[in-house]
């Protein structure tokens, strides 16, 4: 019986953060590489990042969270064993 992996999320925006990011995309590669894209390359540009990077980014932001759970769970079973009576 073959597993099968379970694909990352694609992460999406609200209609309004997508315009932003897309204009602040296009502006970049304008000014940092004169680079002028149109609506639809810009898009696709954002799509690969979307699609290929940002679940990097997402992976390590739920993998500290996890740690920073951790750390203060124990935290709290540390104080809680202090308040305990003998």
């Amino acid at each position: 019986m073959s597993r099968s992996k379970t694909k990352a999320p694609v992460i999406t925006l609200a209609p309004e953060q997508e315009r932003e990011a897309l204009d602040t995309l296009k502006r970049f590669l304008e000014d940092r590489f004169e680079l002028q894209l149109g609506s639809f390359e810009v898009a696709e540009v954002l799509d690969v990042f979307s699609k290929e990077i940002a679940p990097h980014y997402y992976n390590r932001a739920i993998a500290d969270v996890q740690l920073h759970l951790k750390e203060r769970f124990e935290s709290i079973e540390s104080d809680l064993w202090a308040l305990e009576k003998p």
